[in-house]
């Protein structure tokens, strides 16, 4: 490699929400790189600053404080403030790593030595999405010299717009949630919960089929539903509340095996709408990995390779996905886990990260290697 370089990455996500990919692919960078992690202001009516934090894996997290005000006075106070937090933390080359091009408004002042764009979601389809989002996604494609989807359909959706498009689906840490393959003390929130229990964690928001949650446990009052994970954008009142439906809250990563191990189905209700077209769900091969039998909607990228692999159940309506669950309940599972750990073998974090890093170098190497235009007068 020409020159070391840092990662700058601006987020839609906070860091310590939810571990998901921004936390998986930045953690395995900073091992080898410092990476900055610029999330969204926060609206506090005080003096205009950047908090800057340490958190335990080395990365550097900076939140924009600014008065409460409309977002373009917003995007200025932003724009004069990150190059000089950057030039604080010593950070002069660098990578800019976006996950959502909303963030174009605040980074007109860079100057990176490549640019990234990690397309983990279509976010323009979610709910309070920016009216923007769709002008600003298309000048950053001019401008990145590298684009990564979260999955096959975002890929697909996305690769006639740029020449350098990579398909990286989610990936799995094994090790970690094939600790739920063997017995686990059940949590304390869990343990009064009978069974059977067919479970979900993750963000509950409105790619959440609540209608699916709430006839499935009609249909099946013996069975009991646990949902882990924090309610955003939905009113929680709008969730089913039944005597078999137990809403456990957001867990940390870390906890997250001795729940499913105490699971006999884990379960992925999503709606099928525009904001879970392309979505790639980075809980199907973690359940796979706790060798759970697993019960999912029909989204593409579940359905293939995993529905059509025979390594989950697709179904959609109630009665089709309770019976599913029937099912997967009355079979032995041992079969199940071994293909699920064949398929699971050459897929981990490691080596989603190695590859993204191969990529980003060769890129930077070329941009480095470019004859610098002289001016004359």
């Amino acid at each position: 490699m020409s020159m070391p370089f840092d990662i700058v990455c601006l987020s839609h996500l906070r860091w310590d929400f939810v571990f998901q990919r921004p936390q998986h692919l930045l953690t395995r960078c900073a091992q080898s790189r410092r990476v900055i992690f610029v999330e969204e202001p926060i609206f506090s009516g005080v003096t205009p600053h950047m908090d800057v934090s340490e958190r335990s894996c080395g990365v550097m997290v900076v939140v924009p404080h600014v008065p409460d005000s409309d977002r373009d006075a917003a995007e200025a106070i932003i724009t004069h403030l990150l190059p000089e937090t950057l030039n604080d933390l010593d950070i002069h080359d660098y990578a800019l790593w976006y996950y959502t091009a909303m963030a174009i408004g605040i980074s007109s002042a860079l100057h990176p030595v490549v640019t990234i764009y990690d397309a983990m979601d279509e976010l323009s389809a979610f709910a309070g999405a920016s009216s923007e989002l769709k002008t600003r996604e298309a000048e950053l494609f001019k401008r990145a010299d590298l684009v990564f989807t979260g999955g096959r359909s975002l890929f697909e959706a996305k690769r006639s717009r740029h020449p350098n498009v990579y398909c990286f689906p989610s990936s799995v840490e094994v090790g970690h949630f094939a600790k739920a393959k063997a017995p686990q003390p059940d949590p304390s929130d869990q343990a009064t919960i009978s069974t059977p229990r067919v479970g979900f964690f993750g963000v509950v928001d409105e790619r959440f089929d609540i209608e699916l949650l709430a006839g499935a446990a009609e249909l099946r009052p013996d069975y009991q539903f646990v949902v882990i994970g924090p309610v955003v954008k939905i009113d929680p009142s709008t969730l089913p509340r039944r005597d078999n439906i137990h809403y456990l809250g957001g867990k940390s990563y870390g906890e997250l095996p001795s729940y499913l191990a105490n699971w006999d189905v884990a379960m992925l209700p999503f709606a099928r709408n525009e904001s879970t077209r392309f979505i790639s769900p980075t809980k199907t091969p973690e359940y796979l990995a706790a060798g759970k039998p697993v019960v999912s909607t029909s989204i593409q990228d579940v359905v293939q390779p995993y529905g059509d692999l025979g390594l989950v159940k697709i179904a959609d309506t109630p009665s089709e996905f309770v019976a599913a669950i029937d099912s997967l309940l009355s079979q032995s599972s041992t079969a199940h886990t071994e293909r699920a750990d064949k398929f699971l073998e050459g897929m981990s974090w490691d080596k989603t990260w190695a590859a993204m890093n191969e990529l980003i170098e060769e890129k930077a190497d070329q941009k480095l290697a470019m004859p610098t235009a002289t001016i004359t007068e």
